[in-house]
């Protein structure tokens, strides 16, 4: 699962008066956090003109208000080609972002939907996702600025990730009272440790062809409507990636299941549907799945968080996510077949 679908922390509560005077949007009824979401800060809203998704941009990496201006301006362009999004209301200033007490919102329309996981999707709703996902891809290439030299994210070394391994370890035995998460953490840090010295010499090259991506396309940022997706929510990643990677990324947030391992017939309809409508070649498929197995192999930012910050918010995703990276390099060719075949 991503990090941003994690649940927030509690925040204060936003100002309700000052910001629907800006919007004109009437007066409050009722206002309900949303329980989804780790950026940034969600809100049901409903008052007397109407219902709405108030959203308090609180992370700070995110929360620059030209940068949400941005996303705003690219949201309202893919409305209008047809994409599934919903822009944010425009305030009596002209401007969807309001900067109240140093903090920033958006006012946008609520839209009736209900999350799915890949479990829950049809072979058809797996195709229609990657097609989907294409669709934005190529869509924000039309709607965004050209792109410059960028410098794509050098690959994880596993030295670096051999001395992260060992500080792991050193605090998992300091941690007092050991419980059972600490036992799995172990169990996971050494299984993985000899994982990278079975395969450190599998680094992969720099990622493929970039282009501006959603940056965070998970379960929690698709709502459906019935069968079928009602709005792409959440941009704050925003972005010039690798856009197989995009792909690769979502299929196994989608696709992956409690005990660790991928739905291999869904991403394999997903995939194909992602490479006719984004033309995106198997090669490129190919690259991105290794890049992508490689980041899993070096990632620990559960762990991380957990010894490091003391949030255990992601506590619950760590046996699937530990798990698969180990299913992963044991059947890495079933894997990169599914995204290519």
């Amino acid at each position: 699962m991503s990090r941003s679908s994690v649940s927030p922390a509690p925040s204060p509560a936003p100002p309700l008066g000052a910001l629907l005077r800006r919007y004109g949007a009437g007066t409050p009824l009722a206002c309900k956090p949303v329980d989804q979401g780790l950026l940034n800060r969600g809100y049901r809203l409903a008052t007397t003109r109407g219902r709405y998704f108030l959203k308090h941009h609180f992370d700070p990496e995110t929360a620059d208000p030209a940068a949400i201006a941005r996303q705003h301006r690219a949201t309202q362009r893919l409305a209008d080609l047809g994409v599934p999004v919903a822009p944010p209301l425009t305030g009596k200033d002209g401007r969807t972002v309001a900067v109240i007490g140093g903090h920033a919102y958006a006012l946008h329309p609520w839209v009736d939907g209900r999350h799915r996981s890949g479990a829950q999707l049809t072979p058809e709703q797996c195709r229609r996702l990657g097609a989907l996902l294409g669709v934005v891809h190529a869509s924000l290439e039309r709607v965004m600025p050209p792109r410059g030299s960028e410098e794509r994210a050098e690959s994880a070394d596993p030295r670096d990730t051999f001395a992260l391994i060992d500080d792991l370890l050193a605090r998992v035995r300091r941690h007092r009272p050991a419980d059972t998460f600490d036992e799995l953490a172990r169990h996971r840090l050494l299984e993985r440790r000899t994982l990278l010295e079975r395969h450190a010499d599998r680094l992969p090259p720099k990622g493929g062809t970039v282009g501006w991506t959603h940056g965070d396309f998970h379960p929690f940022n698709v709502l459906y409507k019935g069968s079928a997706p009602a709005a792409i929510v959440d941009w704050d990643r925003l972005g010039v990636q690798p856009r197989a990677e995009e792909a690769v990324r979502a299929a196994v947030i989608f696709f992956v299941r409690p005990a660790g391992t991928l739905d291999l017939p869904k991403v394999r309809a997903y995939a194909r549907a992602y490479r006719r409508s984004a033309r995106a070649t198997p090669s490129e498929l190919a690259a991105a799945v290794h890049r992508v197995w490689w980041e899993r192999l070096n990632d620990f930012w559960i762990l991380r968080w957990h010894y490091e910050r003391g949030d255990t918010r992601a506590d619950p995703q760590f046996p699937a996510a530990s798990a698969l990276a180990v299913w992963w390099t044991r059947e890495y060719d079933a894997v990169c077949e599914a995204f290519v075949g």
